[in-house]
């Protein structure tokens, strides 16, 4: 008997278990701690770049406001000398050529009469001088007869241009036409320089669009004049909001992005920053961690096993003499056992409170392991228990199969988290229609079983007919109504097993998949309802 239990017996001492948790623990410690300061630290750089973008974009919002504001004083100063000369034409010349060349804040200036005829323009390689302009910024200029700055547009010269403008009035008030400057969007620009370099130079880069949702600049100029929608960031600012979003780009990139409003051109500035970019200098930052980290980690293991082995030692005695418990000398070893501390008195009660903890998690885990965590459903392990259980009672059973009808669409248009939350509220509507005895489970994806006890085929089809059009009844925002199909077999069929019974309920369900989706098919050996009877 003593050869057994020393064969049996296991090779761990006290010391060396101690040891073992002192290494898990000092891993798992640094493990947290690594990652704990990896989500500080990436939370840290989102939130101070987010602070930036916005900080940037306010920032070239309040420029470019200045700039529009500056081109307007530009026009308005020279509308009042043409006006004031307006019999003069050297003062045409003069005027456009200062107001094009003196800042270059406009690639092409032009003075044209009431009638939309041009008087001077410059450059004069335009040859526009003494045609009628008919682009919708020179109609829009003259009919407004207003100071203004157009929407985008194709110019006589055919360039995408935007064009402010200024009226000229006599001293008796009469119109007699208006100045004006463009600014070629698809060329070099002072509104190019003001936008195109990004003061870190980090990977970000900017953009603006006008109230229509047309890019008026971009890094890009294939894209200057494309028109954005479905983008939030954009839908923000040209409600008038500035801050920040995080969000996936037209591209499929994940963005930090700030953005300001221009509320005197109805613009938008939006600067954002590849996330990618972003997290770049955390790779940098985890080495020190791990740097500053690992000494510590080290000491801690050191103390963890020195304070193990003055632990171990009464324990060791302990174990060595329960060994040897029907020797003489057994009482005179244990007297010599120094136990200097009391949790070595009372570790049988601790073991069986430890025990009693133990049984309690493995039920839970238990209970986790044959549950669905997104629904609370009963899962494909615990499936295959209650078929076990129903055979081996000898209970019959009906199975439901039922399927999402185009669930894909539900994931592609609104995203997996609004699909889980509709299959959330599926699960709710099946454990709502069906008896407290039935069995429902999710097996996958928008995949459900309904396991029927002592349900005949009729019974079994009322049952699908009820989940079905419930389901159809049920409003689930965002997405709003859905449809399942359902297939219907049951157990016993003569001759067939429990694996060959869902494969029949799988069978039916795959045929109203394919007579029309959001119907319910039975399985012709299982039994055989008239519908209109049901109905």
């Amino acid at each position: 008997m003593r050869n057994l239990k020393n064969h049996l017996k296991i090779k761990l001492d006290l010391k060396k278990l101690i040891l073992f948790l002192a290494i898990s623990a000092t891993i798992v410690t640094f493990l947290n701690s690594f990652y704990s300061s990896y989500q500080v630290q990436k939370q840290q750089l989102q939130s101070q770049t987010l602070k930036s973008q916005s900080a940037y974009a306010a920032k070239l919002s309040l420029a470019t406001e200045r700039f529009l504001h500056a081109t307007q004083q530009q026009l308005a100063y020279s509308a009042n000398i043409i006006a004031n000369n307006f019999d003069n034409k050297a003062i045409y010349q003069q005027e456009v050529e200062r107001l094009r060349l003196q800042t270059d804040s406009f690639n092409s200036t032009v003075v044209v009469e009431a009638q939309g005829v041009v008087l001077e323009v410059s450059p004069a390689s335009l040859q526009l001088k003494d045609t009628k302009l008919e682009s919708f910024g020179a109609i829009q200029a003259r009919t407004i007869q207003k100071p203004m700055i157009s929407d985008p547009y194709i110019s006589a010269a055919n360039n995408l241009i935007i064009f402010i403008s200024h009226p000229l009035f006599s001293s008796t008030g009469e119109y007699l036409g208006y100045v004006g400057g463009a600014i070629y969007l698809k060329e070099e620009s002072i509104l190019h320089s003001l936008l195109q370099t990004h003061f870190h130079q980090d990977g970000s880069y900017s953009y603006v669009v006008d109230k229509n949702r047309r890019l008026l600049y971009h890094p890009d100029k294939s894209r200057v004049g494309e028109q954005v929608y479905n983008n939030k960031v954009i839908e923000s600012v040209l409600n008038g909001e500035s801050g920040t979003q995080h969000v996936t780009n037209s591209k499929g990139v994940d963005v930090l992005a700030g953005y300001a409003p221009l509320n005197s051109a109805k613009w938008g500035v939006i600067t954002q920053r590849p996330l990618e970019k972003t997290l770049e200098p955390l790779e940098g930052l985890m080495v020190n961690v791990l740097y500053r980290t690992l000494p510590i980690g080290f000491a801690t293991f050191i103390f963890i096993w020195l304070l193990a082995r003055i632990i171990a030692h009464p324990l060791r005695g302990l174990a060595e003499t329960a060994d040897e418990l029907d020797s003489p000398e057994a009482s005179k070893q244990l007297k010599q056992i120094h136990s200097w501390y009391f949790e070595s008195a009372e570790l049988r009660k601790a073991m069986l409170k430890g025990v009693g903890i133990l049984q309690n998690r493995i039920f839970e885990l238990r209970h986790e392991a044959q549950t669905d965590p997104l629904t609370g459903l009963h899962n494909r392990r615990s499936l295959d228990s209650i078929l076990d259980q129903l055979v081996d009672s000898g209970t019959p059973f009906a199975v439901l199969a039922l399927d999402i009808d185009f669930f894909k669409r539900v994931n592609d248009e609104f995203g997996h988290d609004i699909g889980d939350s509709v299959l959330q509220s599926l699960a709710k509507v099946i454990m709502n229609v069906t008896r407290a005895s039935d069995f429902v489970v999710r097996t996958g994806g928008e995949e459900f079983i309904v396991i029927s006890p002592n349900a005949s085929s009729r019974t079994a089809y009322v049952l699908a007919e009820r989940l079905r059009t419930g389901v159809a009844k049920t409003l689930m925002p965002p997405v709003g109504h859905i449809n399942i199909s359902v297939g219907i077999s049951g157990w016993p069929i003569h001759g067939k097993a429990i694996g060959e019974i869902l494969k029949s309920a799988d069978k039916a369900l795959y045929e109203a998949k394919n007579t029309g989706r959001n119907r319910c098919v039975l399985d012709p050996e299982y039994g055989y309802v008239d519908k209109a009877i049901v109905a």
